[in-house]
C-alpha cells in the first residue's frame, strides 16, 4: 500500500488534509464546507463521545435534545450573543418548493414564506433558556444539569476537515443554578473534566486558563478553556466552559422562588467540545507514516495479521490467532483479525500503520513452531519477537498499551514544553514567534487595545490567562505598561 503522504516539515497543512482522507477518517461532501465522517473516523468520535458522556453523567448531568431551528427573535434577546453569531447564521425563510412555470427546475415557492424566519442553530443557549423558563419555578428545581449531543451550523467561509466546517458535531452542556458561586463552580468543574479527558484519553497535554474579555464566548461573563499545542507550533482551543451569569436568564425572564421567599433570576453556564477534537488528535500525535492513535481512543487497539502460503497454513495460523484474540478480549483489549486473502501482509502492515492501530501482531508458520509472535508498536515503529511461554499475551499487550498511552502523552508534553518560551521584549516576541512558534509566555498590560494591536501586527492572539500562573510584576512586551502576570500568546487554528 502506497501511503503517498507529504512530509509534515514540508507542507503541514497538505499533510493534514491528505492524512484525514487517506486514513479514511473523513472527506468533503457535495455541500460546500461540510464533511462526511467515514466509519473509521466516526468510530474514533464514538469512543470520545462514550468517555465524555460517562464523565458528564458521573458529575450529575443528564442528556436531552432541543430543536435544530431557533426563532430569529430569540437571538436578538441577548445583544452580545447575536452580535457574536450573526455573521455565521444560516437562515430558513421558506418551507416549500415548487416546479418553475418554464420547466427549468425547482424554485422556492414565494407563497410559502415563514411568518418568522428560523435560524439553524449555531449554538443552543437561546432555545434552551426559553425552555428553562417553563421548567424552573423554585429553588427546588435547581440545579438543572443538562447536556445534549447535536449538530450545529456556523457558516464558515474557510473550512478544513474537522477543524472548521460549516456543520459539525458536538456536545453542549447548559446548566442553571441558584447562586453565582454554584454556577462558577460548575464552569470550573467542566473545564477540569475536559482537561482530564484530553490528558487521560487523548494523551494531549493542555493548559487550563481564562479567556480575555475580547476572546470570551458571546454572552458570557467569563470563558474558561483548555489550550493545546500542535506539531506545527500553532495552538488549538480544545474545549470551553462559560460562566453566563444571569445574562440569558434575564433575556428570557427565567426566575425562581428562593429559599428565603424572594424571586431571583437563575445563574447559568454552558460548555462544549466538538469534532474539532478529532483534528487535535490527528495533529498532536501523527507522523509522516500516518495516524498515531492513543490506545484508549483507537477503534481497535490490536490487529493480528496472518503470514501464510496456502489454505493449510492459513487454517493453522488462524486457529492460533483466534486463540490469542479470545485471550486479549477477555481483558478488554479490542482486537481485529485480518485474514483477507485480497491483500498481502506487507500491504496490510502499511494500511494499519497509516490508520494508527497501536499494536500489530504478525504470526506465521515459523511462529507456530517456535511459539512466538512478532509485536510491532505504531508509535515508535519498533518490533520484537515475543515468546508466548514467557507470560500471558493478554498481560503483555495490556501492559504495552498502557506504556504506549503514557509515552504518546509524554512525547506531546515534552514537545509543548520545548515550544513554550518566556519572552520579555517586543523584539524577542517577534523573533521567537517567527523562528520557533509555539506558546509565548509574555507580560500584557491587560488592555484590549494592546491585545488587538499585537494581533494585527503578528496574527498571534492571547490563548489564555493560565489558571496556574504566578503573580509576577513586569512590563507589557508591547506597550511597556505595568503587568501583573504573564499570559500565553500563540498563532492558532
Amino acid at each position: 500500500m502506497s501511503k503517498g503522504l507529504p512530509k509534515r516539515s514540508e507542507d503541514y497543512s497538505l499533510w493534514y488534509n491528505e492524512l484525514v482522507k487517506k486514513a479514511d477518517l473523513a472527506e468533503n461532501s457535495a455541500v460546500r464546507g461540510c464533511m462526511v465522517i467515514k466509519p473509521y473516523g466516526f468510530s474514533i468520535w464514538e469512543k470520545m463521545q462514550a468517555e465524555l458522556d460517562r464523565m458528564f453523567k458521573e458529575t450529575g448531568h443528564t442528556n436531552a435534545y432541543f430543536p435544530l431551528f431557533i426563532p430569529k427573535s430569540y437571538l436578538s434577546k441577548e445583544a452580545s450573543h447575536v452580535e457574536g453569531f450573526a455573521k455565521e447564521c444560516a437562515v430558513v425563510t421558506h418551507y416549500r418548493l415548487k416546479n418553475s412555470e418554464d420547466g427549468s427546475g425547482v424554485i422556492v415557492d414565494p407563497e410559502a414564506k415563514l411568518e418568522e424566519e428560523l435560524i439553524v442553530r449555531p449554538t443552543s443557549e437561546t432555545v434552551i433558556w426559553s425552555t428553562y423558563k417553563n421548567w424552573i419555578q423554585s429553588y427546588r428545581d435547581l440545579p438543572l444539569l443538562v447536556n445534549q449531543w447535536a449538530n450545529v451550523v456556523r457558516w464558515e467561509m474557510r473550512t478544513r476537515l474537522f477543524l472548521r466546517t460549516a456543520e459539525f458535531l458536538w456536545q453542549e452542556g447548559h446548566t442553571a443554578h441558584a447562586t453565582a458561586e454554584e454556577a462558577m463552580d460548575e464552569t470550573v468543574q467542566m473545564m477540569n473534566v475536559y482537561a482530564e479527558f484530553a490528558e487521560k484519553f487523548m494523551a494531549l497535554p493542555v493548559v487550563k486558563g481564562v479567556k480575555t474579555e475580547s476572546e470570551r464566548f458571546a454572552g458570557a461573563n467569563e470563558t474558561y478553556c483548555i489550550e493545546a499545542m500542535m506539531q506545527d507550533g500553532k495552538a488549538l482551543q480544545a474545549g470551553t466552559s462559560h460562566f453566563l451569569g444571569q445574562n440569558f436568564a434575564k433575556a428570557f425572564d427565567v426566575k425562581f422562588a428562593t429559599k428565603e421567599g424572594g424571586l431571583d433570576h437563575v445563574w447559568g453556564t454552558s460548555w462544549g467540545v466538538s469534532t474539532r477534537l478529532m483534528g487535535a488528535l490527528i495533529m498532536a500525535h501523527s507522523d509522516d507514516n500516518g495516524l498515531v492513535l492513543p490506545p484508549k481512543l483507537a477503534p481497535f487497539q490490536v490487529v493480528i495479521v496472518p503470514i501464510y502460503r496456502g489454505e493449510e497454513e492459513l487454517a493453522l495460523v488462524s486457529e492460533k490467532a483466534k486463540e490469542l484474540m479470545n485471550d486479549l478480549r477477555k481483558v478488554g483489549v479490542t482486537v481485529k483479525f485480518d485474514d483477507r486473502d485480497t491483500h498481502k501482509p506487507g500491504w496490510k502492515f502499511a494500511e494499519y500503520e497509516l490508520k494508527g492501530v497501536p499494536v500489530r501482531i504478525a504470526i506465521g508458520p515459523r511462529d507456530l513452531k517456535n511459539n512466538t509472535v512478532e509485536i510491532a508498536r505504531r508509535d515508535t515503529l519498533t518490533k520484537e519477537q515475543f515468546d508466548l511461554t514467557s507470560m500471558p499475551i493478554s498481560q503483555k499487550i495490556a501492559e504495552l498499551l498502557e506504556t504506549i498511552q503514557t509515552d504518546i502523552y509524554q512525547k506531546a508534553y515534552d514537545f509543548r514544553e520545548e515550544k513554550t518560551t518566556r519572552v520579555d521584549s517586543w523584539e524577542e516576541f517577534e523573533e521567537v514567534l517567527d523562528d520557533k512558534g509555539g506558546f509565548l509566555s509574555a507580560h500584557w498590560d491587560g488592555t484590549a487595545e494592546t491585545e488587538e494591536k499585537i494581533k494585527e501586527q503578528t496574527k498571534a492572539t492571547i490563548r489564555c490567562i493560565p489558571i496556574e500562573r504566578e503573580e509576577e510584576e513586569g512590563k507589557c512586551v508591547f506597550s511597556g505598561k505595568p503587568s501583573k502576570g504573564r499570559v500565553l500568546f500563540a498563532k492558532a487554528y
